[in-house]
């Protein structure tokens, strides 16, 4: 009976509290959505967003740690007018022949009273990677209601110059400052 307490004792020493694991939710593609917005030679704000979106959260709530791995592809563009999402795959843009996917890779992910508040990592388009923070604007955690799943919902933005990325054609009739909003929902593995 001593050794099974002492035994007992010294393996919750060991283990020490019991701690929420980190867990990975998988990028929900049907509601998935980066969007970017520019300055339509003073005419419009133009609005255009990626259909395809692949990646994955990982988050740890005990520990107030996160990872993000998203993929974008980047032949998904939708300008609403197929002729126009050809222009903007071209070379003097995005140049998806040789660039199909772009690329979101956390560093660091602030929490504040245990959400988290902003995104810092790396964005890679058409080969070249810069630094990008995310602002979260909103940010849900919990049980999805349709999926009984545990899901993460997000909106971010940010805001990046088209020339950090070679894809400055027209600027700056066209405005080389392009506004980022992604709308994002995830649902645990």
């Amino acid at each position: 009976m001593k050794k099974t307490l002492i035994a007992a004792l010294f393996a919750s020493v060991v283990a020490g509290p019991a701690f929420a694991a980190p867990e990975t939710y998988v990028i929900d593609q049907s509601h998935t959505f980066p969007r970017f917005s520019y300055n339509h030679m003073g005419l419009s704000k133009q609005i255009l967003r990626f259909n395809k979106t692949s990646g994955t959260v990982v988050l740890d709530k005990e520990a107030e740690t996160a990872e993000v791995d998203v993929t974008i592809d980047m032949t998904s563009i939708d300008t609403g007018f197929e002729l126009f999402d050809q222009h903007i795959q071209s070379e003097d843009f995005l140049d998806t022949a040789q660039f199909p996917t772009a690329t979101f890779t956390s560093n660091n992910v602030v929490f504040e009273d245990g959400q988290p508040v902003s995104i810092e990592g790396d964005l890679t388009i058409k080969g070249i990677t810069k630094p990008v923070t995310l602002t979260i604007t909103s940010f849900f955690n919990g049980p999805h209601p349709m999926l009984q799943k545990d899901a993460i919902g997000a909106n971010a933005t940010a805001v990046i110059k088209r020339s950090d990325f070679n894809a400055d054609k027209h600027a700056p009739a066209v405005s080389d400052e392009v506004m980022l909003d992604i709308a994002l929902e995830a649902v645990v593995q």
